[in-house]
């Protein structure tokens, strides 16, 4: 059983055959789908199921924090079901692939004091471009 399905037992989130596809759809490392890939690959497990069902689901699972949507570059929102640790991503300008990266320190401790503008920082997002082996070799 996924991390996912754990979570959403635990807090008691009625399973039924659309959630719970959904959720094993978005089971794995470096899971980053658009809902229309999450429709596509639960639509093969459970056939009979709905574009709206997925978006709606999707939708519940990001209010429920279970889920954060992603947007790295102007492309479709993309869904990350790694809310559990603290990570940042790596995008591939080529293809759009998405690999979450952990930093070793505490990207805030790089912003100095004087950068911050009396602002209390809540929330760091990094995120890093590059070129994909597949892409960089083509």
């Amino acid at each position: 059983m996924s991390d996912l399905l754990e979570r959403l037992r635990a807090r008691g989130w009625r399973l039924t055959a659309q959630r719970r596809v959904i959720a094993e759809v978005l089971a794995g490392e470096h899971v980053h789908y658009t809902a229309d890939e999450v429709h596509a690959l639960a639509a093969g497990r459970l056939p009979e199921i709905s574009r709206a069902s997925v978006y709606n689901t999707l939708g519940e699972l990001v209010a429920l924090g279970e889920v954060r949507e992603v947007t790295t570059d102007g492309r479709a929102k993309r869904y990350d079901p790694n809310v559990a640790e603290s990570h940042q991503h790596l995008v591939c300008s080529g293809c759009g692939a998405i690999r979450d990266v952990r930093l070793s320190g505490d990207p805030l401790a790089v912003l100095p004091e004087e950068e911050r503008y009396g602002f209390t920082v809540s929330e760091v997002a990094v995120t890093y471009y590059g070129r994909c082996p597949d892409c960089a070799a083509a």
